[in-house]
C-alpha cells in the first residue's frame, strides 16, 4: 500500500512541476502572441498533434519503453516548447508545439494506466471495489496536478506585476470585450501592451527549469511496474498491427462511441477557458498582468474539487458528480452571454474560472476514472482514445478562435454539453442494465448487485 502511494505521489509530483510551467505558458499564449493569431496557432497545432498521436503512439511507446520512460521521454517535449518560446515564431513555436502534441498523447495514457494499474493493485490487496481505489488516486492526483495552475499563473502574475502593461481602456472599448468580442475586426484598443523581453525570459527560465525538476524527479524516484509493459497494455507479444490498431479497435464498443463526447467537451470546455476567457474578458478589460491570478482561481478550485470528489464519489456515485459538473457550467456559459466585463466588476473576472474549477475537476477526475473501470482489460486504448477525443475538442476550440465571435463559441460549448450529458447517460443505463439483468434469474450474487445499483 505505502510503495503504491509513493509512486502515485512521485507521478503527482511530477506532473505538479511540469505544468507548472506547460500551464502558465498555455494560459499567455492567447494574449502574449496575439500578433496574426500565433498564440492560438500554436495552440491549434499542438492539439492536432495530440490527436495524430492518440491514434499511433501510445501503445507502441508503452509497448517498447514502459509506463516510467514512456513518461520520462514524452515530458521532454514539454521542455523543448518553453525552448521554443524564447524566440517566439512561427518557426520555433509551431514545430515545438509538433513536438509536444507528439509526446502529450502517450504522457497522459501513461500516466492514466499507471494509475488504474495501481489502483486496481490496491484494491485487491485492500478487498475493496476497484473503483472507488481507482476514483481516490485518481483524486489525490488531481489535487495535487491542478495545484500546478497555482503555481504557474502565481509566478507569470509576479513577473508581468513588477511593471503592469496595460493602460485605461474606455467605456466604448469594453463594449468590445466579453462575448462581444469578434476576432476578426481585432482593433488596436483591444490588444495589450507587451511586457518587456527581459521580463519574458525570467518567466520562461522558470519556467523551463521546473520542466527539467520534472523530468528528473520521475526518472529518478518513480519505479517500473514488475512485467511493465505487460501491465501497462493489459496485453503480451502482440502482434505489431494489432498494438497499432488497437485504439480504433475498440471504437467497436457502443459504450465509447457514446462516451467519446466526454472528452470532445472536456478539450473544448478548457480551450475556451485558456483561449477566450483569459483573452476576451480578462485580458481586454484588465490586463495581462490579471490573467495568472484569475486562472489561480480556476486551478484552485479545480484542485480542492478533485480530492473531494474522488472521495465523494463512492457515496453519492458518478453520475450525481455529472449533473453537478454539467449544471455549473451550462449556469457559467449562460452568465458570460449575458455579462457585458467591466473594470469596476473584478470579482466576478475571479468568479467564473472558480466555477469552471468546481465543474472542471468533474470532467478530469470521473471522465478518466470511468474510462479505466469500463475499458480495464484494454486501457491503454480507452486513455488513447479519451486523448484523442479530447485533443480534436482543443482543436476545435483553437481552431476557430480567430473566426468567430465569442458568444457563437459559447452557443457551440452548450450545445455540445447537452448532447455530451444525454449520450452519458445512456451509457450509464446500459451499465445498469447489464449489470442487473444476469444476475436477476438466479440471484448469483445480490449483494454486488445492490452495491452497484446504488452506486451508479
Amino acid at each position: 500500500m505505502q510503495r503504491r502511494l509513493k509512486n502515485v505521489l512521485v507521478v503527482s509530483f511530477g506532473f505538479l512541476l511540469l505544468f507548472t510551467a506547460y500551464g502558465g505558458l498555455q494560459s499567455l499564449q492567447s494574449s502574449l502572441y496575439s500578433e496574426a493569431g500565433l498564440g492560438v496557432s500554436a495552440l491549434s497545432t499542438l492539439y492536432g498533434s495530440v490527436l495524430l498521436s492518440s491514434m499511433l503512439l501510445p501503445p507502441l511507446l508503452i509497448r517498447i519503453l514502459g509506463c516510467k520512460w514512456t513518461i520520462v521521454v514524452s515530458m521532454c517535449g514539454y521542455v523543448a516548447f518553453s525552448l521554443g518560446n524564447f524566440y517566439a515564431s512561427w518557426y520555433t513555436l509551431i514545430p515545438t508545439s509538433i513536438l509536444l502534441g507528439l509526446g502529450a498523447a502517450p504522457l497522459w495514457s501513461t500516466q492514466c494506466t499507471y494509475l488504474t494499474v495501481m489502483g486496481n493493485e490496491s484494491a485487491k490487496k485492500e478487498g475493496k471495489p476497484r473503483k472507488d481505489v481507482v476514483n481516490r488516486y485518481f483524486g489525490i492526483f488531481f489535487l495535487i496536478f491542478q495545484s500546478s495552475g497555482v503555481w504557474g499563473n502565481l509566478i507569470s502574475s509576479l513577473v508581468f506585476g513588477q511593471r503592469p502593461s496595460r493602460e485605461t481602456i474606455t467605456e466604448e472599448e469594453l463594449v468590445l470585450c466579453g462575448a462581444n468580442d469578434c476576432l476578426m475586426a481585432t482593433r488596436p484598443s483591444n490588444s495589450t501592451h507587451q511586457p518587456s523581453q527581459e521580463l519574458v525570459y525570467t518567466l520562461l527560465g522558470i519556467y523551463t527549469g521546473s520542466g527539467i525538476l520534472a523530468i528528473l524527479l520521475i526518472a529518478v524516484f518513480l519505479e517500473p511496474l514488475q512485467d511493465d509493459q505487460q501491465n501497462c497494455s493489459g496485453k503480451k507479444q502482440l502482434p505489431f498491427w494489432s498494438t497499432l490498431l488497437s485504439t480504433f479497435k475498440l471504437f467497436r464498443d457502443r459504450r465509447l462511441r457514446l462516451l467519446v463526447l466526454l472528452p470532445l467537451y472536456s478539450g473544448l470546455q478548457q480551450g475556451f477557458l485558456s483561449g477566450e476567457y483569459t483573452r476576451s474578458y480578462v485580458t481586454c478589460a484588465l490586463g495581462i498582468q490579471f490573467v495568472g491570478y484569475v486562472m489561480i482561481c480556476f486551478a484552485a478550485a479545480d484542485s480542492l474539487c478533485s480530492l473531494l470528489y474522488g472521495k465523494l464519489s463512492q457515496y453519492t456515485g458518478r453520475m450525481a458528480l455529472y449533473m453537478l459538473g454539467a449544471g455549473t457550467q451550462f449556469s457559467c456559459a449562460i452568465a458570460l452571454l449575458l455579462w457585458e466585463p467591466h473594470q469596476n466588476q473584478v470579482p466576478l473576472f475571479f468568479l467564473f474560472p472558480s466555477l469552471w474549477g468546481v465543474a472542471d475537476a468533474v470532467w478530469q477526475t470521473q471522465n478518466n476514472a470511468l474510462f479505466g473501470v469500463l475499458f480495464e482489460d484494454n486501457k491503454e486504448a480507452a486513455f488513447s482514445n479519451y486523448r484523442l477525443w479530447e485533443a480534436l475538442g482543443f482543436v476545435i476550440a483553437f481552431g476557430y478562435s480567430k473566426f468567430l465571435c465569442v458568444y457563437i463559441k459559447l452557443y457551440i460549448l452548450l450545445g455540445v454539453l447537452i448532447l455530451t450529458m444525454v449520450a452519458y447517460l445512456i451509457v450509464e443505463y446500459l451499465e445498469y442494465k447489464n449489470t442487473a439483468e444476469p444476475l436477476s434469474p438466479t440471484q448469483s450474487n445480490p449483494g454486488e448487485e445492490e452495491e452497484t445499483q446504488t452506486k451508479m
